[in-house]
Formats: structure tokens, sequence, C-alpha cells
């Protein structure tokens, strides 16, 4: 079993458009902008990173803007909804907010005892806002969101699946314990994990298959202390049968890569060296930060990148 996994490091979505998508999450949500830099594999395409002050791993959503991308279908074989976690009581500050800005798809509920504000992105990406316990987390405040109100970073994430059994066999490998079900909805949680500790499991057995597009998600990441750490996770992948990508450099931590049996993509991403390797913390997600490889270019991709609106 892998000892390693901590919870999530961060989130990856795509988005039709990047001045609507940086508008969202730093004036309507209230995040921090934390690096503003490009697709790896697409450098016409900006790489936005949203999160609490630094970027701590299990606060990071991030974007690739795709233009204009056409919506995503959803379904199952996908992370179907990521969750927020708020401070106690902050639910009604947030339906407020939410609602006096326009945000679609509001609905409260709880589930296993903890009260959820459900909401949509501007992609109709589907989010959730749950209470919990600060767990030793500040949260960002900006736009006007008050500290007892403050996004912590991340609760966790719902997975929807047609066949919940290998992918929940594959958690409890990566360390995640089953907790408590509610209706066809499981919940696995690490132990000693960063706080972002949960996943849920939405078994949809004749649920349509997922189509991905602005709004979706890209992928999951995984957090793991640092690169020993990650080449052990690896190396157990390996040994169970997963076909695991050599480790990747994305300047902000390491990266690997690979499929689970209910077709959604793991990353498990180190720790090290942060958001700040580049940049001064007062000025994080300011400039446009470039991978050494296309730093030659950098005046022509300038050129290609849609300017973002603040």
């Amino acid at each position: 079993m892998i000892t390693d996994v901590k919870g999530l490091h961060h989130v990856t979505s795509m988005a039709a458009d990047a001045s609507e998508n940086n508008r969202f999450f730093t004036r309507t949500l209230g995040l921090r902008r934390v690096k503003k830099t490009v697709n790896f594999d697409a450098p016409e395409v900006y790489h936005l990173y949203y999160g609490d002050e630094i970027g701590t791993p299990g606060s990071v959503m991030t974007y690739f803007p795709f233009g204009q991308m056409a919506r995503g279908r959803r379904g199952t074989g996908e992370v179907g909804v990521t969750e927020f976690a708020v401070p106690k009581g902050a639910l009604a500050f947030w339906k407020d907010r939410l609602a006096a800005q326009g945000v679609a798809g509001l609905s409260e509920s709880s589930f296993l005892g903890e009260a959820r504000l459900s909401f949509d992105g501007p992609d109709g990406d589907s989010f959730a806002l749950v209470e919990s316990e600060a767990r030793g987390r500040t949260p960002w405040t900006g736009a006007g969101v008050p500290e007892d109100a403050g996004i912590l970073g991340f609760h966790g994430a719902r997975l929807r699946l047609r066949d919940a059994g290998a992918t929940a066999e594959l958690l409890g490998f990566m360390g995640y314990q089953k907790d408590e079900s509610d209706s066809n909805v499981t919940r696995f949680r690490i132990e000693g994990g960063n706080a972002a500790d949960t996943i849920d499991i939405e078994a949809l057995p004749g649920g349509p298959v997922a189509g991905q597009g602005a709004g979706s998600v890209h992928h999951i990441a995984f957090a793991v202390p640092d690169r020993a750490a990650q080449l052990r996770t690896r190396q157990a992948l390996l040994d169970t049968g997963y076909q695991v990508t050599p480790v990747i450099d994305r300047d902000y931590f390491w990266a690997i890569y690979f499929r689970t049996p209910g077709g959604v993509l793991f990353e498990v991403a180190t720790n090290e060296p942060g958001f700040d390797r580049d940049e001064d913390t007062a000025h994080l997600g300011e400039a446009l930060k470039l991978p050494t490889r296309y730093q030659p270019y950098r005046k022509q991709i300038e050129g290609l990148l849609p300017e973002i609106a603040e």
C-alpha cells in the first residue's frame, strides 16, 4: 500500500475564456491568482493557478482557458464536483454573495452531516462549498471576502463513475480508507493528510459517459511531500500494473500521471518547490512566467495570448 499520499494537491480544469475565468476565481470566490504561466504542451494557452496566499498544496484550482472551447458534457468517468472548504457558519454569506453576482445552480444540501452549497462555474463547472473545521488553514480574503467566510482550500472531490469498485480499490491502495455512505455516494478519507483529504465516489451504473470540454476537470492531483516519496509512489503503481508516465518537471512541482479504471486522469505531484520559486510571495501571479524551453519565444507567445482583464 502507498503511504506517501497526503490528500489533494490541485485540480486542473478547462475553460472557454481566460478573463471570465480569472474574474470568477479572484473576484467572485476571492481566491488569489498565484501563478500566470502557459500550458506546457500548448504555450499559446494560459495555465492559471488560484489558491491561498502561497498556493499551498491542497488549495490550488488551476485552469487551461482554451479560447472558445465548447462546453463539456457532464457524465461518468470524470471528477463531477470539486469541493472547497469554508469555515463553519459561512454558507449564509456565500449564498447571498453568489446570488448577488448571478452565479447559477445554487442549491443547499447536507452530506454526511456537513452543510453544502452547490453552484456552477462560468462554464457549467460543478462546485460545492462545504462547512469544515479550519484544521490549521488560513483563508485567503480577497475581493471583500471576510476571514470568517474565506475559502480554506479544498475539502475534496466527488468522482462520478459507472463502476465504483475498481477505483475504490485503487483509493484504498493509495492510503484512503472507506468512510460512510449515503445512497449511491461513498466517502473515502486519508488519515494524517493535509485537510484536503476526502474523495467521494458517486456510483452511476447507467449514467452517460462524460465528454471533456470547457467546465470539465482535466485531471486531479494528489500531494506527496517530495521527489523521493513520488518515486516510491510511482514504483508501487507500476508494480500493481498501472501505466504511469515518467516524472515530469512542471516548474512548481514534479508530476506523474496515470489513468484510473473509471477513466479519471490522476496525477501525483510533489509539494516542492512551490510557487515562490520564481516570484516573491508578495507578487505571486502577476507576471507571465514561462517554462525555460519557451523563454526564447516569449515575444511570440505573448502575441498569441489574450489580454486578461483584471
